[in-house]
């Protein structure tokens, strides 16, 4: 169909304007207007797919990997990298944490400050 395109992701988290600021640093974007608290904007400066972050009061981390019995992952982000090390480096000075299971080489699980799951990952 014409006319329709997927515009933003929108996360949820406990803090909608931490982690809008969170995905602003990591991904080198500005911080979309912060007018309210329960939704910000992190715009891609390519006009691309844009970030945003909604406020969810009961919002529960999810586990990864998952677990049958515990909050499951939506969504995650695959974010590429020139290079791999350099990538992690920078989320997690950006406030990422690297998550405990990485099931591949050429990938690093980092979770970003509300828990969600996302990729860096490197063309091989």
């Amino acid at each position: 169909m014409q006319g329709i395109r997927l515009s933003t992701v929108t996360l949820g988290a406990h803090d909608a304007e931490s982690l809008a600021r969170f995905y602003a640093r990591l991904l080198g974007w500005e911080l979309g207007p912060v007018d309210d608290e329960t939704w910000v904007a992190v715009r891609n400066p390519d006009g691309g797919v844009g970030i945003a972050c909604q406020l969810e009061e009961t919002h529960v981390p999810p586990v990864w990997p998952q677990n049958a019995d515990e909050q499951q992952m939506q969504v995650h982000l695959e974010i590429q990298v020139d290079d791999l090390q350099s990538g992690l480096r920078h989320a997690l000075h950006c406030g990422a944490r690297m998550a405990p299971y990485q099931p591949q080489s050429d990938v690093r699980v980092c979770l970003d400050p509300a828990g969600h799951p996302f990729c860096l990952w490197i063309e091989t």
